[in-house]
């Protein structure tokens, strides 16, 4: 099995149980990238560390090679239908709850007033890129920084540190998509 397999198996089991990634964390005894990292499929944890993890779901480690999660089917959803995975003052709200065995993830993105994603630029497999519907977003990528507005969009490797922040008196929304699933 894969690191993404891993990942993406560990993702769906958290979120069937309603925890987030902080929450499996803390009952884990781990820190939070750990779960973050092992969810994005750029760690492989050991037998041991996932016998952990998944104890604080609960779920067994043959119980959890075993299932087969169910594929959903469902093309269309209502914008109540969102699932948001976001927290604090950046809100994202995902298209579709269960992204197992999916290779895209579409998020729409909002951020309050000088939030951002934090002073360590994110760095993850895959490809991601957005449009900005409303308010200022912005974006560094690697040294290169760029304020977008309405209509400007962004696309880069993601393997490249990059970071996001709302600048201007106006919330931020965007539409975005990753390839892989990283959140």
């Amino acid at each position: 099995m894969t690191n993404d397999e891993v990942g993406a198996r560990l993702r769906y089991v958290r979120t069937l149980h309603g925890l987030s990634q902080r929450a499996l964390a803390r009952k884990a005894g781990v820190v939070n990238s750990t779960i973050s990292l092992i969810e994005s499929g750029q760690t492989n944890p050991s037998v041991g560390a996932l016998k952990r993890i998944l104890d604080a779901v609960p779920i067994g480690l043959a119980e959890f090679f075993s299932f087969e999660p169910a594929r959903t089917e469902q093309a269309f959803y209502a914008a109540e239908e969102l699932v948001e995975i976001g927290k604090g003052r950046i809100s994202y709200r995902q298209v579709g709850e269960n992204l197992f065995g999916r290779a895209l993830q579409i998020l729409k993105e909002r951020y309050e007033p000088g939030s951002d994603t934090g002073r360590v630029p994110l760095v993850h497999d895959g490809e991601e890129g957005g449009i900005v519907l409303a308010g200022r977003l912005e974006v560094t990528v690697d040294d290169e920084r760029k304020i977008l507005g309405p209509g400007d969009a962004y696309y880069f490797a993601s393997r490249r540190p990059h970071r996001f922040r709302c600048v201007g008196p106006v919330p931020c929304e965007v539409v975005s998509a990753c390839t892989p699933p990283s959140f």
